[in-house]
C-alpha cells in the first residue's frame, strides 16, 4: 500500500488563501501577536454574532484550546477548595486545566445517546464545594446547555463550555459561543474544524475575563505588547501585575485563521453532507449512528463517532486494525479519563462508576471525516467497514 492510497482520519484543509495571507504576515515584519491576531479575534467576535457592530461577546486569541480554558479558570477565580464537574468522556485538557488551578475535578458520567455530559448526573455531583461545570459539545453536537445553565444559575455555580469540536455548533437557534455561559473555548488545532495549525479562541460575554485573559495571557504585563511596538512615539514602560503565562496566539497562526475563518460555513457544509451519505450507507449495518442535532440547530461535525453493538463478533480494537489493514485510518474519541493512571488516583474512580461511558468507549470508532473528502471516499470507507464486519 502506498502512503497515496491510505485514506486518513483527518487532513486539514489549506489553500492559496492561507497560504497568501501567511506570506504577507512574513513580509509585514510582524510575525508575534499583532495586528493579524486583533483581526482575528474582531473577525471571530463578527463570526459569531452576526453583526460588526455588535460587541456583546469578547473573543480572545490563545496558542491552544487548553490555554484558553486556563485564563478562563484563573479569571474566574478557581482555586484550592473548589470542586469543578466535567464529563469523564474528555480528553485530558478539560480536566488538567482544573489541577493548574489547584482545584478538584469531579468526574461524572456521559448520556448514552450523545456522548455529553449527562444534566442529572451534574445535579448529583453538585456539594458546597462545587464552583463550576465545563460541559464538552463532543463532536460537535451540543450539550443540553438549557438544563446545564439553571443548574448553574440553582446553585449559583459558573460555566465555562469546552468547545473544542463545537465550531459552528447551534443550541436553540444560537451559537456556540452566544449562549449565556461565562466562558466558552474554541480548538484550532490540525483536526478540528477549522485549523490555525495550533491555537484556540477564549470567548466571553464580560469585559472583566477578557481583559483579565489578555493580560495573564502574555506574562501578566498590564500592556498590550502589540500597542508598545507599534507606536510611533516612546511606549516602552509596562507593569507586571500577576504571574502570568506564555499563552498568547502568532500573527502567522492568526493568519491562517482569518483565512479560515472566512470559510468556516463552506467547511461544515462539506462535513455536513459527508456525514449524511455515512448515514445513508451505514443505516442498515449492525452499528449506532452518531446522534444528529435537533431540527433546526448545526451540528459542527468534527467526529463521525459511530459505535459496534454489543452482539458484534469483532471488537473495537481489532476492527480499528483490520480497517487499517484495507488502507483506512480510524482513531477513537476519547479514552475516558476514568481509565488514565493519574486520573484514577487523583479522581478516587474505577470504571465501575462510569457505565454509561465506559460501555461508550469500548465501542467507539471515529471514521474519516473532513472537507476535502469525496463521495467516492465515503463509498470506499463504508465498503472496507462491511468487509471488515463480513470477515469476523
Amino acid at each position: 500500500m502506498t502512503q497515496d492510497s491510505f485514506l486518513p482520519f483527518s487532513r486539514p484543509e489549506i489553500s492559496e488563501e492561507e497560504i497568501a495571507e501567511v506570506v504577507d504576515t512574513l513580509r509585514s515584519g510582524w510575525v508575534t501577536t499583532g495586528p493579524k491576531a486583533k483581526q482575528f479575534e474582531q473577525d471571530f467576535s463578527h463570526y459569531l454574532t452576526g453583526n460588526e457592530s455588535d460587541a456583546s461577546i469578547y473573543s480572545v486569541a490563545v496558542n491552544s484550546a487548553t490555554a484558553g480554558l486556563h485564563l478562563a479558570l484563573e479569571a474566574l477565580g478557581i482555586g484550592p477548595g473548589d470542586e469543578v464537574i466535567i464529563p469523564t468522556y474528555t480528553f485530558t485538557a478539560t480536566a488538567e486545566v482544573v489541577r493548574y488551578m489547584g482545584a478538584t475535578p469531579v468526574l461524572v458520567d456521559i448520556q448514552p445517546d450523545t456522548f455529553n455530559i449527562d444534566p442529572i448526573a451534574i445535579e448529583a455531583a453538585i456539594t458546597p464545594s462545587t464552583r463550576m461545570i465545563i460541559p464538552v459539545h463532543f463532536a460537535g453536537l451540543a450539550c443540553d446547555m438549557g438544563q446545564i445553565l439553571q443548574l448553574a444559575e440553582k446553585y449559583q455555580l459558573r460555566v465555562v463550555e469546552d468547545a473544542a469540536h463545537a465550531l459552528p455548533t447551534t443550541w436553540a437557534g444560537k451559537k456556540v459561543g452566544t449562549l449565556g455561559s461565562d466562558a466558552c473555548v474554541f480548538s484550532f488545532y490540525a483536526n478540528k474544524t477549522m485549523t490555525t495549525g495550533e491555537g484556540g479562541m477564549l470567548v466571553t460575554r464580560h469585559s472583566r475575563i477578557a481583559e483579565r485573559a489578555k493580560v495573564m495571557r502574555l506574562h501578566g504585563i498590564s500592556k498590550d505588547i502589540f500597542d508598545r511596538y507599534q507606536s510611533n512615539k516612546p511606549n516602552w514602560f509596562y507593569e507586571v501585575i500577576a504571574p502570568g503565562f506564555k499563552y498568547n496566539l502568532t500573527d502567522i497562526a492568526a493568519a491562517i485563521g482569518i483565512q479560515q475563518l472566512k470559510k468556516i460555513d463552506q467547511f461544515h457544509l462539506a462535513r455536513e453532507r459527508l456525514a449524511q451519505e455515512y448515514n445513508q450507507l451505514l443505516k442498515d449495518l449492525p452499528l449506532r449512528l452518531p446522534t444528529d442535532a435537533p431540527s433546526g440547530d448545526l451540528q459542527a461535525r468534527h467526529l463521525y463517532p459511530i459505535r459496534l453493538l454489543d452482539q458484534s463478533a469483532i471488537t473495537r480494537d481489532r476492527f480499528i486494525e483490520r480497517m487499517a489493514e484495507a488502507g483506512v485510518g480510524c482513531s477513537v474519541h476519547f479514552i475516558p479519563l476514568h481509565l488514565h493512571p493519574y486520573w484514577q488516583s487523583c479522581c478516587h474512580v474505577t470504571p465501575a462508576n462510569f457505565p454509561i461511558a465506559q460501555a461508550a468507549f469500548e465501542q467507539e470508532v471515529s471514521l474519516p471525516l473532513f472537507p476535502s473528502m469525496q463521495s467516492e471516499d465515503v463509498v470506499r470507507v463504508v465498503e472496507a467497514l462491511k468487509r471488515v464486519l463480513a470477515q469476523e
